[in-house]
């Protein structure tokens, strides 16, 4: 059962508010920190997620035009828009935006994708992860799979495997089998690298190279 676009923001606002918190302390050196999207420091990523929670349908449609219909380079223009020079003033920003019900011309479950994803683009690297609701995390994955890389999600990634939830023993798609814990499984669907012990089963591998070609092919574009 999809979730209803109040069940979505009421996740999507919990979850800007705690990586703010979590946030509050952080050293200024380790704002420059890879993070788990590639060509991307923490201190960037959430500068994209201060963009985006202020986009709308109009301003994403004028900044995409803005950008020469390059969706990567419009992401970049907003990094670039909305990074403060000091973190902590970035984080002020992150904040003031946490209730925002903005959304681009997309299903409102990517700003649910965008919290979780994000949130652990930048907790994994500083040696941390988020507590998401599970029924987030399924909801998020769900979505993920049903749609294309073209728009975001991992459709590609994941066909001709099993996913398979190790603490429920849910199921999506059918193939060689991988198991693992879903925020695990969603984080490799959205193209992100996830340790190998993280992963098993027949098919780990080939979505462990899928995730990392997403990597690399967005490195690439840097």
């Amino acid at each position: 059962m999809r979730a209803s676009a109040a069940t979505v923001w009421q996740v999507v606002h919990s979850e800007r508010r705690q990586l703010a918190a979590d946030l509050s302390g952080l050293p200024d050196e380790q704002w420059n920190l890879a993070s788990l999207c590639p060509g991307w420091d923490i201190h960037d990523v959430l500068a994209h997620m201060v963009d985006t929670a202020l986009t709308s349908r109009l301003s994403f449609a004028r900044d995409l035009v803005m950008a020469r219909m390059d969706f990567e380079r419009a992401n970049e223009n907003g990094i670039a828009r909305e990074k403060r020079q000091d973190p902590q003033d970035t984080l002020s920003a992150f904040r003031e935006v946490a209730d925002f019900t903005r959304t681009p011309p997309a299903n409102v479950a990517t700003r649910m994708v965008e919290a979780i994803v994000h949130g652990e683009d930048i907790r994994r690297p500083l040696g941390t992860s988020g507590s998401y609701p599970r029924h987030a995390i399924v909801q998020a994955l769900s979505y993920q799979l049903r749609t294309p890389v073209s728009f975001g999600g991992g459709r590609e990634r994941a066909a001709g495997l099993l996913l398979i939830d190790r603490s429920t023993g849910a199921t999506w798609g059918k193939g060689d089998d991988v198991e693992a814990d879903p925020l695990d499984l969603l984080l490799a669907v959205s193209g992100r690298r996830v340790a190998q012990e993280r992963l098993d089963g027949s098919g780990a591998s080939r979505l462990m190279r899928a995730a990392a070609d997403a990597s690399a092919s967005h490195e690439r574009r840097q």
